[in-house]
């Protein structure tokens, strides 16, 4: 598992998430190559990158809101699981200014990245890495005070089973926060001109199904209904609230803004492009056609919305 981020994905965006812990955020067991369910995160770690610095604002009220949880300077140790590049590694370093934070991800050239942002940063004394793969280095992390899991934890096939495992890495007192749903992004209008209107809607189903297939293609993946309230107080914490943070990038779109969309749509084309009638798939490679005059290379009605949600529960 590696991952978003914290780039990561609600369902309606699983494909970028944080690390690799099997996928996202996380990026969990490893570099998986280019089949329909399982993502190469070293090759993804640009577009994981550009993803989680634009949606930084969002991540940075969201380590603000987690920061308010505790008292001044309770913090010592985070863990942030399935880092990815490290973009949110470091906003929360920024946000628990007295406490060591470890990004903690499968592939080690995303945590190299994270390395390297944290130095540029001023960070570097108080950020550190670790290279994991989980489940099966669950006992490796090592005791904290907040674990940050965003879009990580739909990557390990047993989520029950590893929402106990971070339970008890959890000091009394620590707080487990769940960076998972959310909203899909949307950066068209819903007749965007370029084939039938509602591109986006079909394109998220699309998704749906993959996201499907890959969780059930995970070692001991088990179903489960998505409460992240009853799984959290199943592993014997306390829901302590959830809340929701908005990425609303406007038109016209700065241009490292437009080119996360076009990477988007690309990502989207190859790896859901056989799931697509031959009508989207036409508008899709429409719109990453640079010629094209309804592109998003060329269009100024782009524009980036999202809403990301984070579940937090406390140890007694």
């Amino acid at each position: 598992m590696s991952a978003d981020h914290h780039s990561g994905h609600d369902h309606g965006s699983h494909d970028h998430d944080h690390g690799s812990y099997g996928n996202g955020h996380g990026h969990g067991h490893g570099s998986h190559g280019h089949d329909h369910t399982h993502l190469d995160w070293a090759e993804l770690a640009p577009l994981l990158t550009v993803q989680a610095e634009t949606q930084s604002p969002l991540y940075a009220a969201a380590a603000a809101w987690l920061a308010s949880l505790f008292p001044d300077g309770a913090v010592r140790r985070v863990l942030d699981v399935g880092s990815g590049p490290g973009v949110v590694t470091a906003l929360l370093a920024e946000a628990f200014p007295e406490a060591e934070v470890v990004a903690v991800d499968a592939t080690p050239e995303l945590l190299a990245l994270a390395r390297e942002r944290a130095e540029a940063r001023g960070l570097g004394d108080r950020v550190g890495t670790l290279r994991a793969e989980l489940p099966g280095d669950f006992g490796s992390l090592g005791t904290a005070d907040l674990i940050f899991a965003s879009n990580s934890l739909h990557h390990i096939g047993d989520q029950r089973a590893a929402i106990a495992s971070f339970a008890g890495l959890l000091n009394p007192g620590g707080v487990l926060a769940l960076a998972e749903g959310g909203l899909p992004e949307r950066h068209l209008p819903w007749n965007q001109g370029v084939g039938r209107p509602g591109l986006e809607a079909r394109l998220d189903a699309a998704h749906a199904e993959w996201f499907g297939e890959m969780r059930a293609s995970l070692p001991d993946s088990k179903e489960e209904i998505d409460d992240w309230a009853a799984l959290l107080t199943g592993a014997g914490l306390d829901p302590s609230g959830t809340r929701s943070f908005l990425a609303d990038v406007p038109a016209p779109v700065p241009d490292a803004v437009r080119g996360q969309v076009v990477a988007h749509y690309e990502r989207l084309r190859e790896g859901f492009g056989d799931r697509l009638p031959d009508e989207d798939r036409a508008a899709v490679e429409r719109l990453l056609d640079p010629a094209e005059p309804l592109s998003l290379h060329r269009r100024p009605d782009v524009f980036l919305l999202l809403a990301r949600t984070v579940h937090t529960a406390r140890k007694s």
